[in-house]
């Protein structure tokens, strides 16, 4: 049915709810299995008093603690394969708009199935994250929504 399954996550208590159905998709199929998680381009800043500054210092800080982020939840996604008996790779790429980045990943890796939870970080946006939302309006493949 399928061969290759993009999962997404964001590191969230949601995304990890679409873990273990891709893995034992996957599985069932016999199909691979790759992990994403996209690192978020943007400027951080900081406010002080009345002014919103941009630090060079803030910037690497903020970097590094999204690398860590992706690293533990792609690690995450990777236990959930190995524990359903499927090989799974990962990705971080850094992207402006993740839901591009996520269709980008699909297409060049030929997925033919994507799959992620309804909403995550960025909270409960009606019944559908705003990533999740544009994800599943440009997709051109068919996409796993769990909830």
């Amino acid at each position: 049915m399928f061969r290759h399954i993009l999962v997404t996550t964001d590191g969230s208590r949601l995304a990890r709810r679409a873990f273990r159905p891709a893995a034992r998709l996957a599985r069932a199929c016999g199909a691979r299995l790759t992990a994403i998680f996209v690192i978020v381009k943007a400027v951080p800043t900081a406010f002080s008093g009345e002014r919103l500054y941009w630090s060079p210092a803030l910037a690497r800080r903020y970097r590094q603690a999204l690398r860590r982020q992706a690293a533990a939840a792609l690690d995450e996604v990777r236990k959930q394969a190995r524990a359903a008996g499927v090989a799974c790779d990962a990705l971080a790429p850094i992207a402006r708009r993740p839901w591009q980045a996520i269709l980008a990943a699909a297409r060049a890796r030929k997925c033919d199935l994507i799959v992620m939870a309804s909403h995550g970080h960025g909270g409960l946006r009606g019944l559908l994250g705003s990533e999740t939302l544009r994800v599943l309006t440009h997709a051109r493949i068919p996409v796993l929504v769990c909830r």
